[in-house]
């Protein structure tokens, strides 16, 4: 037997070849979203996948207003911050947030599921959320998915 076909190949920045994706989230539910765009760059989803290498994809969201929450969340859910001043503690709620500001709605979400480290902050990098249909990497040509 030749051991030396069974040798495990670790990727890494080099060799790794990166896409670039677009996601459509209208009428998607934010969660179940979430969770794709966070494997999809991750890179979860290809076969030389190595946890401390950054081999994910670039992931593009548009029409992030349109995304949906399930159940109460809509109006039930409070996304906190503080604002590092004595008594800074902001609360809004997800129906607010989603006319305000849809973009950080999405970013939120996905960002939770990442690492919370170097290569976590790398990897949200590759995230590019757009309100609208229209976004600039045109040029990228990027592979629609279907969820």
């Amino acid at each position: 037997m030749n051991t030396l076909s069974y040798k495990t190949v670790s990727a890494n920045k080099a060799t790794v070849n990166k896409e670039w994706v677009i996601i459509d989230a209208e009428g998607k539910i934010l969660g179940r979203l979430a969770t794709v765009v966070a494997s999809m760059l991750r890179g979860k989803h290809k076969t030389n996948f190595t946890p401390h290498v950054d081999c994910g994809d670039n992931v593009i969201v548009i029409n992030a207003e349109k995304i949906i929450l399930s159940g109460e969340k809509m109006t039930e859910k409070d996304y906190t911050r503080h604002t590092g001043f004595p008594g800074g503690q902001r609360i809004v709620k997800a129906e607010k947030m989603l006319k305000k500001n849809p973009i950080s709605l999405v970013e939120i979400a996905v960002k939770g599921m990442l690492p919370k480290n170097r290569l976590g902050s790398a990897l949200y990098r590759n995230l590019h959320v757009y309100a609208g249909n229209e976004h600039p990497h045109e040029a990228q040509k990027p592979k629609k998915i279907e969820l």
